[in-house]
């Protein structure tokens, strides 16, 4: 008799457990060795591992049948309310634009802005590099997408993962998985996409322009400089509030000189917490009836088509530049017009290298990117105020 007791609970065990559910729907499968996939590209390839294997992990943990771990709150038998899964508690601070601000408020204590503010006119190639959000928009909008999923797609052009995942959350959030995969991937990809095009569109006369020593910043500008932002930028697109505000407000403690300890939490202990829940809170939602639809395929390529015309566009803008200063700009910093920072920047810096041992483009190229991060942020502000009602 025990044995069979002992059959019959193994029976029950392997009849409900989540491989079983597996066979009757293997979709579930297909997604974990998806996330497995990425877990390799994150471990083995080093392709953004801060985000990538947060975010596999979550895929992998979404797609176990019968965890529990999704559920929302519910009104059980007797009236009381049950507990929510984990991961939709993580989710929280994606739908409610917590995570994505608070890695703005990390990124802004961690980046100097001085390069923008000593040559201004970076700020024109940061907006010239948001032209392949507004031009995957359009193309989305051809393909037959929604206007707020199609601007959610285009802001992927952006390269900047919590920029594409606020706007997601807010506008598409059945499609967030595969805008923010997109996004983090092709901030990964950088070094591999970015150079052939600077090659294609630019000169070796070009490309081996050596650039002035910027001017020095003053304590002064470094303080008032997020602040006018803040409230310039603010005021006139209060979306933007979300980033804008957490970005101008980690680069004050940055330069204001009186918050040390704020700032190096900031930057560091608070930033790597919340990306532990951001990654996870973004994988949770790739499950597969909503992950493993062609919509998605066609947001991946859209993705790399937005983020190769907004390095053409910054490109474009920088020979203009080059023109109009007589050839003492290198056109090459207009692709760090993209928000990835500081990556954009230093692949802009290694190809002013190759083609002149004697060029040092860093610094020139942080001043696009800096203004790519507030133009992004710009950018997705307005498709969340154009289609966010």
């Amino acid at each position: 008799m025990g044995d069979f007791s002992f059959v019959e609970i193994m029976g029950k065990i392997l009849s409900e457990s989540g491989f079983a559910a597996m066979i009757k729907d293997p979709r579930s499968l297909i997604m974990i060795v998806i996330a497995c996939v990425l877990l390799y590209l994150g471990i083995g390839k080093k392709f953004e591992p801060l985000l990538l294997v947060p975010i596999a992990f979550g895929i992998l943990l979404a797609n176990f049948p019968l965890t529990g771990l999704l559920n929302g709150p519910a009104v059980a038998a007797d009236g009381s309310m049950t507990s929510p899964g984990m991961l939709w508690v993580f989710y929280q601070g994606v739908q409610h634009a917590i995570y994505p601000s608070i890695i703005f408020l990390g990124i802004g204590a961690m980046t100097d802005f001085g390069p923008l503010i000593a040559r201004p006119s970076s700020m024109l190639l940061g907006a010239a590099a948001q032209f392949g959000i507004f031009s995957a928009f359009l193309l989305a909008l051809a393909l037959g997408f929604p206007g707020n999923v199609a601007a959610a797609i285009g802001v992927i052009g952006g390269a900047d993962g919590p920029t594409a995942i606020l706007t997601a959350s807010k506008l598409a959030p059945s499609y967030l998985p595969a805008i923010a995969i997109a996004a983090y991937s092709y901030m990964a990809l950088i070094p591999m996409i970015q150079p052939p095009l600077m090659r294609l569109m630019t000169t070796q006369k070009e490309r081996e322009i050596k650039m002035e020593q910027l001017r020095p910043v003053s304590k002064a500008e470094k303080i008032v400089f997020p602040i006018a932002v803040a409230i310039i930028v603010i005021g006139l697109i209060p979306e933007t509030a979300p980033l804008i505000g957490m970005l101008m407000l980690g680069n004050l403690f940055r330069e204001c000189g009186v918050v040390d300890r704020l700032s190096d939490t900031a930057q560091n202990a608070l930033c790597n917490i919340v990306t532990i829940f951001l990654g996870l809170s973004v994988g949770c939602k790739a499950i597969a009836e909503n992950f493993l639809t062609f919509e998605t395929i066609k947001i991946i390529l859209l993705g790399l088509l937005a983020f190769m015309l907004s390095t053409v566009g910054g490109l474009l803008f920088g020979k203009i530049m080059c023109k109009l200063s007589g050839g003492k700009i290198n056109p090459l910093i207009g692709s760090a017009g993209v928000s990835a920072v500081p990556m954009a920047a230093r692949v802009a810096q290694v190809e002013g290298q190759k083609a002149n041992p004697a060029n040092f483009l860093l610094m020139h190229a942080m001043g696009p990117n800096v203004a790519g991060v507030i133009g992004s942020a710009v950018a997705a502000g307005f498709m969340i105020k154009v289609f966010g009602g």
